[in-house]
């Protein structure tokens, strides 16, 4: 079955190389990691459920089930490289043939690789200590001095208290694997983040409560990153992906790390 899906997908991505006139060099991406039996996926590890990296190297989470779905259904072995937030387009460009693991889809970082088509809707939302939720129901709730908010570095979270956030105190954490015992321990107030990682912290520590998860602050999609000369390897997740959200795959692990099935 792996095999005929394989033969099905390659097929439909030959096709579409063809139909648009690409040179043999938008295609390098996917011959190589077919060639080489191969494929090499950047991921930080640090942004569950997305990603995760325990300290004894073992990887978790809804993409990096994916990424193993992947190299599955292209017959190849996976091979995972941890990257950071800060590192990643460079890493992407360098050692990677796919970036994965909750990359949200930005214009900037579309002018410096290729996205998938995306596979998940998401947005920023707060996430607080449960006894101070009353004080946050706002954006303007959480833009005012005396408030700390705490953030990640190198990703959209910290684009968006760049941005947005204007009175708030913005403190810089580096270990996003730990970044909520910032608020359990009472170091911060407020962090802004994706809603589906909120979901996620919430569910595992009942100390923490969401802000705005129904109406997040943004409109934000989820999506796999590819080298720009690599079409032909995106053009093969894009059809990898329509086929893994219909038969079943897809809805499987969002129902797992997400609670629900969550699409773009």
């Amino acid at each position: 079955m792996r095999s005929a899906v394989f033969s099905a997908l390659v097929v439909l991505v030959g096709f579409a190389a063809a139909c648009s006139s690409t040179t043999p060099a938008t295609t390098a991406g996917l011959q190589h990691v077919l060639h080489s039996g191969v494929v090499r996926v950047c991921s930080t590890g640090d942004y569950r459920p997305f990603t995760h990296r325990s300290a004894s190297g073992d990887w978790s989470g809804l993409d990096i089930d994916m990424a193993h779905d992947m190299a599955a259904r292209m017959g190849v072995r996976l091979d995972l490289e941890p990257t950071t937030w800060a590192n990643l387009i460079g890493d992407l460009d360098t050692k990677c043939d796919v970036a994965m693991g909750g990359i949200s889809i930005t214009l900037k970082r579309a002018t410096q690789a290729v996205y998938s088509a995306p596979y998940l809707r998401d947005g920023k939302a707060a996430i607080v200590r449960c006894a101070d939720v009353w004080k946050f129901q706002t954006l303007g709730d959480i833009d005012r001095p005396g408030v700390r908010v705490v953030v990640n570095p190198g990703g959209t979270n910290a684009d968006f208290d760049g941005e947005r956030l204007h009175n708030a105190q913005v403190v810089t954490y580096p270990d996003n694997n730990t970044i909520f015992g910032q608020l359990t321990g009472n170091a911060a107030d407020v962090m802004i983040t994706d809603a589906s990682e909120i979901r996620w912290e919430t569910s595992q520590d009942r100390q923490l409560c969401g802000v705005s998860l129904d109406h997040p602050f943004t409109f934000e999609q989820k999506a796999y990153l590819v080298p720009r000369s690599a079409s032909g390897l995106q053009q093969w997740i894009d059809q990898w992906l329509n086929i893994a959200q219909h038969d079943g795959t897809y809805a499987v692990l969002s129902q797992k790390y997400l609670g629900a099935v969550i699409g773009p």
